[in-house]
């Protein structure tokens, strides 16, 4: 319907964990890879083909909202997912109405990729600056934290 109506734009939302992979969570990255790959296939078909519709990959950060508390939690207690949310309100940096604002103006503005908080901003320029090797870089540190004993 899009590119029959030759306008249009199609918004797809990975994450952060779609920029890079983190020890203990391969399901949630495996699923925002795809999402991310999808989305960059599907701009290049829209772009090879010339139709005019859009196609944006959103990353974001941490976002304050209730993710954290209305997750699953799996095995976890409800006092552990009411810490984890607290904990996650402490290092979500962008209100809603940013993200909401960062995203249209990337469908404005045709952007293949839109990063939303500071942390998205980290979670891209680690592998572009140290590439494939930031996988050692973080598996060091998740041994130091102690990652490990909570990966399932």
């Amino acid at each position: 319907h899009l590119i029959a109506s030759g306008d249009g734009h199609v918004v797809n939302v990975s994450s952060v964990f779609g920029l890079m992979g983190i020890p203990s969570q391969s399901a949630y990255n495996a699923a925002k890879f795809a999402v991310r790959g999808f989305t960059e296939s599907l701009r290049q078909e829209m772009l090879i083909a010339g139709h005019k519709v859009g196609v944006t990959c959103v990353h974001p950060g941490g976002i304050k909202t209730n993710i954290v508390t209305n997750g699953r939690g799996a095995g976890a207690t409800p006092e552990e997912i009411a810490e984890a949310g607290r904990q996650f309100q402490k290092i979500a940096f962008t209100r809603p109405e940013g993200a909401a604002k960062a995203i249209l103006r990337g469908v404005r503005w045709n952007r293949p990729r839109v990063l939303i908080g500071p942390d998205a901003r980290v979670f891209d320029g680690i592998p572009r600056l140290v590439g494939p090797r930031y996988e050692d870089v973080v598996g060091h540190l998740g041994r130091i934290t102690g990652a490990a004993n909570r990966m399932p």
